[in-house]
């Protein structure tokens, strides 16, 4: 049965406005912190990433350099063999001299090609080099002005919530003291979730039926629960009694 205790309509809808109202606040206070632990989880990662291309583009370039002085070797050697090839004393040491030299090009020649690769790559890495750091850059930029609207914004919701907790206090005051204890004990099991309208003659909250005497009581101003989810119940503005 339906408490005698009459609740306004009215006090219903300002309280689960409010209820609302403050779980939006809530949220979006939670929000800030988590997406700003996310930008800076971002932050790391392209940091890292840029790292990583750091370091392949030094080593590719410390090939390339690795393989531009072993040419140079061979081509020291090279000229080095000339002069004892200009200097042989027998068609043997001559042929064996022919032959070093002949090996030493063999070499260089693929040294030669493997340098224009080893260039190409690293003219490929400074591209890829480039990418990484704007987008590092971007991640810094992107998690800086997060950080700013947070801070900016954090102090004005608080003191919204601050009011609206004022304004839940006033209104919660208002209510007969009977009915209280059972609202309050709604409340700290659902939060925001602890009134619903009535849509039509369905629970705003579980969308089970209502019956149309349970829909006169709260014409009546009587509070009532809905039977299928406890939800307190109220009538939105928009209700028409026919």
């Amino acid at each position: 049965m339906p408490s005698q205790t009459n609740v306004t309509t009215e006090a219903l809808r300002t309280l689960h406005r409010i209820h609302r109202q403050l779980s939006d606040l809530r949220q979006r206070l939670r929000r800030g912190p988590n997406l700003l632990r996310a930008h800076q989880a971002n932050v790391a990662n392209r940091e890292a990433e840029l790292a990583k291309v750091q370091d392949e583009t030094k080593a590719v370039r410390m090939a390339a350099d690795r393989k531009q002085d072993q040419l140079k070797d061979g081509e020291t050697r090279i000229a080095k063999l000339q002069q004892q090839l200009n200097g042989a004393s027998s068609n043997r040491e001559y042929q064996t001299l022919k032959e070093q030299i002949v090996a030493i090009e063999m070499t260089n020649s693929v040294l030669t090609d493997e340098i224009l690769e080893g260039l190409e790559k690293i003219d490929q890495f400074k591209e890829k080099l480039a990418q990484s750091e704007a987008t590092a850059v971007k991640a810094h930029q992107l998690a800086e002005k997060a950080e700013k609207e947070i801070s900016q914004q954090e102090p004005l919701i608080r003191a919204d919530i601050q009011r609206l907790e004022a304004e839940l206090t006033e209104a919660e005051a208002g209510l007969p003291g009977d009915f209280r204890i059972l609202y309050q004990r709604v409340v700290r099991a659902k939060g925001e979730d602890a009134l619903a309208a009535v849509q039509g003659e369905f629970c705003g909250g579980c969308n089970q039926h209502i019956p149309i005497n349970m829909v006169n009581d709260l014409m009546l101003s009587r509070p009532i629960f809905c039977k299928s989810c406890g939800r307190l119940l109220y009538l939105p503005e928009n209700h028409s009694r026919g």
